[in-house]
C-alpha cells in the first residue's frame, strides 16, 4: 500500500506544509474545505464560497468538485504548475499554465482535510533515509553524480540559500547538485534554478563571453514527475536517479 498522509482540520500553516510537500514530491493531493475559485485566462469565471474537494495530480492537472455530479466545476489539464501560500488567513492554491496563459486560484477560508498519497509508489523506499544520508553517500562516492565529479563544498551558502552540494566537473565547470529523498515535482527544479543563478552571479558569469563557463544544475532523486522532467529539459539541467536504499 502506498504511503498516505492525512491531516484532519489542520491549521492553514500545517495545511500549507502538507500541500507544498505533496506538490514537491509529486504526490496525489486532495484538499477538502470551504473555498472560493477564480479562473483567469481565455475566459474568466469565479465561484463564491462553498464546500469543495480539490484534487492536485502529479501530472499538473487540477480538479475542483462539489458534492454533486461527477464532472468538476472547474479544472486544469496536465502541464500546470501548482503552488501554495497562506495570505491574510487564507490558504491559496494556484495552478498556472504558460500555453495558453491561464491561472486557477482556489482560496480556502477553512480546511477540513488534506490527504497526500504517493500513488505511483512501486519503489521500496526506506523513508527513514534522509537527504543528509544521500549527501554523505555522494561525498564518499562522487561518481554517483557522474564520472570525474569532484565535491568542493557541502551546504555552500549563497544568496538563494544553502545548496546541498557544490562541485566541479572534469572540465572545471561549476556544478550545483540538489538532493531529494522522494519523487519530486516542479518546485525542486525551481529551487535548483535559483541556486544556479546565484552561483552565476557570485562567480561573475551572468554576462557570458568567451571565458565564461556554464554553471550546471543536477537534480538527484529517486524519480521526477513528467512536468519536472519537462522543466529540467527546458532549463538545460540534468537528472540522476538514485534509489534511497
Amino acid at each position: 500500500m502506498p504511503p498516505v498522509t492525512t491531516l484532519h482540520r489542520p491549521t492553514h500553516r500545517d495545511a500549507l506544509v502538507a500541500v507544498t510537500e505533496a506538490i514537491e514530491s509529486g504526490d496525489l493531493c486532495s484538499i477538502l474545505g470551504r473555498c472560493t475559485v477564480e479562473y483567469e485566462g481565455r475566459a474568466e469565471s469565479s465561484l463564491g464560497a462553498g464546500d469543495r474537494l480539490v484534487l492536485l495530480k502529479p501530472d499538473g492537472s487540477a480538479l475542483v468538485h462539489t458534492d454533486e455530479g461527477r464532472t468538476p466545476v472547474n479544472w486544469q489539464p496536465p502541464g500546470s504548475v501548482h503552488t501554495a501560500a497562506v495570505r491574510d488567513g487564507t490558504l491559496h492554491v494556484v495552478g498556472r499554465r504558460e500555453n495558453p496563459d491561464e491561472t486557477l486560484t482556489v482560496a480556502f477560508e477553512a480546511v477540513y482535510q488534506v490527504t497526500a498519497m504517493d500513488a505511483d509508489d512501486d519503489r521500496e523506499l526506506d523513508l527513514r533515509q534522509t537527504e543528509a544520508d544521500l549527501q554523505h553517500r555522494i561525498v564518499d562516492d562522487p561518481e554517483i553524480v557522474e564520472a570525474g565529479f569532484e565535491v568542493v563544498e557541502v551546504e555552500r551558502r549563497s544568496s538563494a540559500g544553502a545548496m546541498d552540494i557544490f562541485g566541479r566537473d572534469t572540465e572545471g565547470r561549476p556544478v550545483v547538485v540538489e538532493l531529494k529523498r522522494r519523487r519530486v515535482g516542479p518546485d525542486a527544479v525551481g529551487q535548483l534554478s535559483r541556486y544556479v543563478e546565484a552561483v552565476r552571479r557570485e562567480e561573475g558569469l551572468e554576462e557570458g563571453g568567451a571565458e565564461a563557463r556554464e554553471v550546471r544544475g543536477v537534480l538527484v532523486a529517486p524519480s521526477v514527475t513528467p512536468r519536472a522532467e519537462e522543466l529540467l529539459a527546458r532549463d538545460g539541467f540534468e537528472f540522476v536517479a538514485v534509489e534511497m536504499d
